[in-house]
């Protein structure tokens, strides 16, 4: 309850000499308070709960009582409660001349006197100074609840990330460590884990390494960061990697270290794994080539060739490897992200005025958005960008983004472009290529910290066979040009590499360029690089002509609040196979005023469908075991042919070959979002 209703709450009195039990009954009853009176002190006691909003008792009824029981039960009340008592006592007998009266303050603790007789005004403003004080504690214990709910599904999101949580207090050394981060070092849950026991768990060779480190942190306050070997009880090696941040008191000083470990020793045995199979391949190719050379040791051109294609296929194959894992990571992490973010947002809704509280979610709602953020770049390298692909006019949007590349290069930098007047359109994704050209501008600008000029030219080029690069075709050519510091053969050679920049540490993903490369090869086009040490670098950025004309700019949606009765209360099937984004989504759909049935495969989905229940929409993800959501549509619609179906998905793309009619949207998703695709559905169907 967030306030005190008076159908719940009630001031309890017990006054069980002459009438003042039924004056006090009747006046709290002419001022709208329920009440109620307890003959004795037992009853009286046994009555008292959290629904009590005060308690009035004459001094008399205690004077010679037995109040072990009364003192027990105000003993064990809740840490949000401590219930008001208004004590009546006689004339003159008020606690500054009254010591007895005094010591019931010490027994019953939070304590009012009013003394009798008494004028009704004055009772029924000391009865309303208590309740206002109980409507705080039940405010405070509101807080509280939704505090330990938001712990309750941190920690639950933890436990899907397989993370263990840990904090050391740098005062006494003394370690706190949940079961995951337990078992990350080979020890039980219910067995005991001091900062001794860890440390004795590093591995001797790593053991100075990870002190020095920590204790780095600790005098610096950087960010506790690192790697290492773990031995366990039965002598087994593992990996752990362990991060933290230091906390520190209003004066400056680090208090305690407060961070998350995982058990990395798969990941690592699987990259040596692939780091062995690579070499077998190197091996094999340099042994291939050996045999080569000295068979025929006059084909040399012939031989350079052929070395040439096995590097471009090695190199395929490399990058294939690395975009399907990490197409798989971006998935599995926007599945996560899906029910953090999705259960930070409802809980944003309920802490109230709450600044710490709200300063911490909006804390972690920040991160976990530069989350998602890396999880598109991710995905962008990947290749399984979602692209809306259609004509796109590059000279206006050029145009179009001239005052936003000037304010983000800044002032030190001057930008020059060069644009022909007319120039065909484009098969792209508008969006895409407007991030494109704004990263190859920064980067243009991150070349040259002392200032410069950056061109942005647009030329029509066409190339008139196939090349392993592109396809035989006219191309419109999007170049930025620097002159900054430029990069050697080595480092161009690797620029489009994942993860790979020439910033320093916390400038930069590495990721820009693997996702324009990504981009380029989505759209059949190409990006080429060229530069060199002290005269810059030109970025080129090819893309296919389209054959259709540029479509005018579609007028603007009304937003999801404005959609009419068709944004109401709906019956929803909410399908997906973790449990724990189902409950984030059946939160934020709840939130919203809609009925969830949730389901947890496409077989229990099809059984809700088919007992003729009926529903307004059904959403579902699209990865499940078993039967997945295109499959569960197709299903689905052979039941109901007209509901509507909206499918969710990690990866930012469908499969090809999905050719319902079906929305989509991409987790992670907002309640925003959700609400507006909703909307959409509903006025659509």
């Amino acid at each position: 309850m967030a306030t005190i209703p008076n159908r719940d709450a009630i001031a309890l009195i017990h006054a069980p000499l002459g009438r003042d039990a039924q004056i006090a009954v009747a006046l709290l009853r002419e001022a709208g308070i329920p009440s109620q009176a307890a003959p004795d002190l037992a009853s009286f006691t046994a009555c008292l709960g959290d629904d009590t909003a005060l308690a009035i008792i004459t001094e008399e009824a205690l004077r010679d009582a037995d109040l072990r029981a009364l003192s027990a039960w105000i003993e064990a009340q809740p840490s949000w409660s401590d219930l008001p008592f208004i004590i009546l006592t006689n004339r003159g007998g008020g606690p500054e001349r009254n010591p007895a009266a005094a010591r019931l303050s010490e027994v019953l603790g939070n304590v009012s006197f009013v003394e009798r007789p008494f004028h009704a005004t004055t009772f029924i403003s000391v009865v309303r100074s208590a309740l206002r004080g109980r409507r705080r504690q039940y405010d405070a214990r509101l807080r509280m609840e939704a505090l330990d709910e938001g712990e309750r599904r941190l920690q639950t999101a933890l436990a899907a990330g397989r993370l263990g949580a840990w904090e050391l207090d740098l005062a006494t050394d003394m370690l706190t460590a949940s079961a995951t981060c337990k078992a990350i070092f080979g020890h039980g849950p219910d067995e005991d884990f001091t900062y001794r026991d860890l440390v004795k768990a590093i591995h001797p060779d790593d053991r100075a390494r990870v002190l020095a480190t920590l204790q780095n942190s600790v005098e610096t306050g950087s960010d506790y960061s690192i790697e290492y070997r773990t031995v366990w009880k039965d002598g087994t090696v593992h990996w752990a990697e362990l991060r933290a941040q230091l906390h520190r008191d209003r004066a400056g000083r680090g208090i305690r270290l407060v961070g998350v470990s995982a058990d990395i020793t798969a990941r690592l045995e699987a990259e040596e794994h692939q780091r062995r199979l690579n070499e077998i391949l190197e091996e094999r190719v340099a042994e291939r080539t050996r045999e080569l050379e000295q068979a025929h040791a006059t084909m040399m051109a012939e031989v350079s060739q052929r070395e040439r294609a096995e590097e471009q296929l090695r190199q395929a194959q490399k990058m294939e490897a690395i975009g399907q894992l990490t197409g798989g990571v971006a998935h599995d992490f926007n599945n996560l992200l899906m029910a953090v973010l999705g259960n930070l947002e409802l809980l944003r809704k309920h802490v109230g005025d709450n600044k710490k509280a709200i300063r911490l979610i909006e804390g972690a709602l920040q991160g976990a958005r530069r989350g998602a953020s890396l999880t598109q770049r991710l995905l962008a390298f990947a290749r399984r960008q979602d692209l809306q692909i259609g004509p796109v006019d590059m000279t206006g949007l050029v145009a179009g983004m001239a005052d936003l590349l000037q304010r983000s290069v800044g002032s030190t930098v001057t930008i020059e472009t060069v644009v022909p007047e007319e120039l065909p359109p484009v098969s792209a994704d508008i969006n895409q290529i407007e991030l494109a050209l704004l990263n190859l501008a920064v980067n243009a600008r991150d070349a040259m910290p002392d200032g410069g000029t950056i061109r942005i030219e647009l030329k029509q080029a066409r190339q008139p066979v196939a090349s392993d690069e592109l396809a035989a075709g006219d191309y419109v050519v999007l170049s930025v040009a620097d002159q900054g510091h430029g990069m050697d053969k080595e480092t161009l050679q690797k620029a489009i590499e994942p993860f790979f920049s020439t910033k320093e540490l916390g400038k930069g993903t590495g990721l820009g360029l693997s996702m324009i490369h990504g981009l380029a090869l989505q759209l059949n086009g190409d990006l080429k690089l060229a530069s060199e040490p002290g005269k810059g670098t030109t970025a080129e950025l090819w893309i296919p002509v389209s054959t259709a004309p540029a479509a005018e700019p579609e007028p603007a949606e009304a937003p999801a609040e404005n959609v009419g009765p068709a944004s109401g209360p709906k019956r929803i099937l909410l399908v997906d196979d973790d449990v724990l984004i189902a409950m984030s989504s059946a939160d934020m759909l709840a939130d919203l005023g809609h009925e969830v049935v949730e389901a947890h495969s496409g077989k229990e989905a099809l059984e809700c469908l088919g007992h003729g229940a009926a529903f307004d929409l059904m959403i579902t993800d699209y990865s499940m075991p078993g039967m997945t959501g295109g499959e569960l549509a197709r299903a689905a619609r052979q039941i109901a042919p007209r509901l509507p179906i909206l499918i969710a998905s990690g990866y930012a793309e469908l499969p090809p070959g999905l050719d319902l009619d079906v929305a989509r949207l991409g987790k992670p998703y907002t309640q925003d979002q959700l609400a507006q695709q909703i909307g959409k559905l509903m006025i659509s169907g």
